[in-house]
């Protein structure tokens, strides 16, 4: 089995000390598929892409998010990784069960990794400025850390079927919470960007603590849908661990995700397809691409071994999180330093973007490759841990 590709690496459990962030170099025990980590990479590559436009004002057209209701291929990115993080947690408590964990010991493993991806985004969000009183208390790696805990909490305590009825009371209970709750001085069922249920909420339980005043994308109502989102992932997690060939495998997530994706689509003029309220419909479609992606790759990964192509994104995908968080930081360090330049004072980010991109590319191409250089960027960083087998576990 080639290191650089190898289809499993045994986990090496040495005594474990817990701390923020935790180094482990692993050797493979446990089943564990590249074609996870290949989709996981892609997500985090994605990411890094999205969020690292050379200007924000000069975005690359088709790395935009719709505007309101609809979809383009960049409002999939956070619930492929959602998704994902319900895979993962399948796959991982299921070797660990396998290994004795006792219940006590996993719902530990589970509280302290939810409370580290917790601090870290709030970590961020206090950076470059400490402001308690009007910091952002949602964010990406809060929803992260939510949604894996009661993903894992429900994939330890409750079976498949169970599971799949959490989902549909989420869906069912967030849609007839969006069309039906009225929203002061608005009503019921608005789902415009003003006078929606989610952002109500926010406002009266967040207070000045949201992405913007009135709404955050990673409130606390939608979070509840995007818990469903992870939990279709440990479905899915199943699914991987059973005892099925690889073709059947694929064709149950390509079945399956091919009707989810219809289904949202179909819902749609019922239940507008939005990204930021992650309404019900946006659950099915998202859903439903990422089995439609996952059954793809274990075609062209695992059957295949096509394997040459979806090297950088192994090397995201075994460090997926403390990629996310060291780009995040170094981009938010960047936008921080202020330096003196002859049109007068600009942040190191925007000279940057101005001066090695935007001077030979325009401002649009510039911009692209701006971004496209910070993912090629950090695929390089973290190589030499991936070729070491050093993956930094959160």
């Amino acid at each position: 089995m080639s290191k650089a590709t190898g289809e499993f690496w045994p986990l090496l459990t040495a005594r474990q000390t817990e701390p923020n962030m935790k180094l482990e170099t692993r050797m493979m025990e446990t089943n564990r598929l590249a074609s996870v980590d290949v989709i996981r990479g892609l997500a985090i590559a994605a990411m890094i892409l999205v969020n690292t436009p050379g200007s924000w004002s000069h975005v690359f057209p088709p790395l935009r998010h719709a505007s309101w209701h609809g979809w383009t291929p960049t409002d999939l990115i956070f619930p492929f990784f959602i998704f994902v993080v319900g895979v993962s947690s399948a796959l991982s408590l299921t070797a660990r069960q396998a290994a004795a964990w006792t219940r006590q010991r996993l719902f530990g493993k589970i509280l302290t990794r939810t409370g580290i991806l917790f601090g870290l985004g709030l970590f961020l969000n206090f950076i470059p400025d400490f402001h308690p009183g009007s910091v952002r208390l949602p964010g990406v790696l809060q929803r992260i850390a939510v949604c894996y805990f009661f993903a894992a909490l429900a994939y330890l305590g409750a079976g498949k079927k169970s599971r799949l009825t959490f989902v549909l009371i989420l869906m069912a209970g967030y849609w007839l919470a969006l069309k039906l709750i009225p929203v002061p001085g608005y009503g019921a069922g608005i789902l415009g960007p003003e006078g929606n249920l989610p952002g109500h909420v926010d406002s009266r339980l967040l207070g000045g603590h949201l992405y913007k005043p009135g709404f955050d994308p990673e409130g606390l109502l939608s979070t509840l849908p995007a818990v469903a989102t992870a939990l279709l992932g440990t479905l899915a997690g199943d699914v991987l661990g059973a005892n099925r060939t690889l073709v059947r495998k694929a064709a149950v997530f390509l079945g399956y995700g091919t009707v989810l994706a219809a289904a949202g689509l179909l819902l749609h003029p019922l239940m507008p397809i939005n990204k930021q309220l992650w309404t019900s419909t946006f659950v099915l479609f998202a859903g439903g691409a990422a089995l439609f992606v996952l059954g793809n790759l274990l075609i062209v990964v695992e059957l295949f071994r096509l394997r040459l192509w979806a090297y950088p994104f192994l090397v995201l995908g075994t460090n997926a999180i403390a990629v996310f968080f060291l780009s995040s930081l170094t981009t938010k360090i960047l936008l921080w330093i202020n330096i003196s330049s002859e049109g007068g004072r600009q942040t190191l980010y925007s000279w940057i973007y101005r001066n090695l991109f935007a001077s030979w590319a325009g401002a649009e191409l510039g911009s692209l490759a701006f971004a496209l250089v910070a993912v090629l960027f950090w695929i390089l960083a973290m190589t030499p841990l991936y070729r070491r087998r050093i993956f930094i576990k959160v």
